[in-house]
């Protein structure tokens, strides 16, 4: 088959490597009908993170199962399946309280890497969740962006406690922020102020339900969100970026009382402990539980009343998945789709 493997920063390659197999009864097998580059490994092949490469990447995938072990119970062979990107058993206490991501037998989801044409998965019957039947073409964009950045947007604004009432501010414009932004009117929050400075990101905000944009960073951007909510600062803060500039301006726009959901992978995130204890804000958040979420999202989307596959704004065959990472490191493209036909 053919993968992507990263071997150095910037270096990316779709090469010939071995079909998976079956190694534990509880794996299965997926060809792969679509797959995608996350933010998160920008992180990589921007020389951020080490690279232990040649390393295969992707962990965002939608597919039809091929193959079953002998305990593999909850999906079948045919059966069209959206997963996670921690593979999780959805039985011990903590996958039973909705954190599936800090399983106790957590994997990485997408054991062999999901871009490529088939992926192996750990702990299938925990993992994959099968749609309600074949999906038409046009959903499988929407039914990937449920695998990881839908399904940690919808855990931001969970975690952020969006709802109706509350005025939601989004630090970041990426495909996980804009979808926070989804995530959180229909979650039924009043008011969704969109922070971006990039006039096609805020379109799609707007599009996604974003009341307001906010243009401004850092000091001058929280002092804009205070602006607009009369001094206060918001209800409820997304935080979708992962840097200390991004953290502490979703702590600082958060009125007290108020919450902040975290889901940037954090970077040399230092919090100030005097100024936390004195703002009264509630923070919580990490590696999003998108099991947790995936029936619901996957019904949402079938039924057609969010379209959050809008956040691809590249499709791209998978023997171009360079120029997918290039698109999304110069910021030409908000999230690419690979093809794997």
């Amino acid at each position: 088959m053919r993968g992507v493997l990263l071997h150095t920063p910037g270096d990316v390659r779709v090469e010939d490597r071995e079909v998976p197999t079956i190694v534990e009864p509880t794996d299965a097998v997926l060809k792969v009908a679509a797959a995608c580059v996350c933010g998160s490994d920008l992180w990589p092949y921007r020389g951020l993170e080490d690279v232990d490469g040649p390393a295969p990447m992707g962990h965002e995938y939608v597919g039809v199962v091929e193959q079953v072990g002998e305990d593999v119970q909850n999906v079948q062979v045919g059966d069209f399946v959206v997963g996670s990107f921690f593979a999780s058993d959805n039985t011990c206490e903590i996958c039973r309280s909705g954190y599936q991501t800090h399983c106790v037998n957590r994997q990485p989801g997408a054991a062999t890497g999901a871009q490529s044409e088939y992926v192996r998965v750990p702990l299938a019957d925990g993992t994959l969740v099968a749609t309600p039947g074949q999906p038409d073409p046009e959903l499988i964009p929407s039914l990937l962006a449920a695998s990881d950045v839908l399904g940690t947007g919808w855990f931001a604004a969970v975690a952020a406690e969006a709802g109706p009432g509350r005025t939601v501010a989004v630090v970041g414009d990426g495909a996980v922020g804009l979808l926070g932004v989804l995530a959180a009117r229909h979650l039924g929050a009043e008011r969704v102020i969109a922070m971006s400075r990039h006039a096609d990101r805020q379109a799609l905000a707007r599009e996604f339900g974003a009341t307001d944009i906010v243009e401004e960073r850092g000091d001058e951007g929280v002092a804009r969100i205070k602006e607009l909510t009369g001094g206060l600062g918001a209800h409820s803060v997304i935080e979708a970026v992962g840097t200390q500039e991004s953290m502490m301006q979703a702590i600082r726009a958060t009125r007290p009382g108020g919450h902040v959901g975290y889901v940037g992978v954090a970077h040399d995130v230092s919090l100030p402990g005097q100024e936390l204890f004195f703002s009264g804000v509630h923070l919580h958040g990490g590696p999003a539980p998108v099991r947790r979420f995936l029936p619901e999202l996957i019904r949402l989307i079938w039924d057609r009343e969010i379209d959050p596959g809008k956040v691809f704004d590249l499709t791209l065959p998978l023997e171009q998945a360079a120029e997918a990472y290039r698109a999304m490191d110069e910021r030409r493209a908000i999230k690419v789709l690979l093809t794997t036909d």
